[in-house]
């Protein structure tokens, strides 16, 4: 069965625009930023476990530390 993306909540658009807003706060441009944000918002809003989250955000621990900074 092959695995889904998630729904993003961003549009490419406003994701443009926010990552401008979180460059200037010093926020450390990794390559996968937008994904990370994606991910904490996904389980804020579904309410699961940090290590539920889906793959397609990229590694849960990884996520849980950007949240935690």
């Amino acid at each position: 069965m092959p695995r889904l993306m998630p729904r993003l909540m961003f549009s490419d658009e406003f994701w443009s625009k926010l990552e401008k807003i979180l460059l200037q706060e010093t926020i450390y441009n990794k390559r996968n930023l937008r994904m990370t944000v994606e991910g904490i918002l996904y389980r804020m809003q579904v309410g699961c476990p940090w290590r539920d989250l889906p793959k397609a955000f990229g590694c849960w621990n990884s996520i849980y530390k950007r949240f935690c900074q």
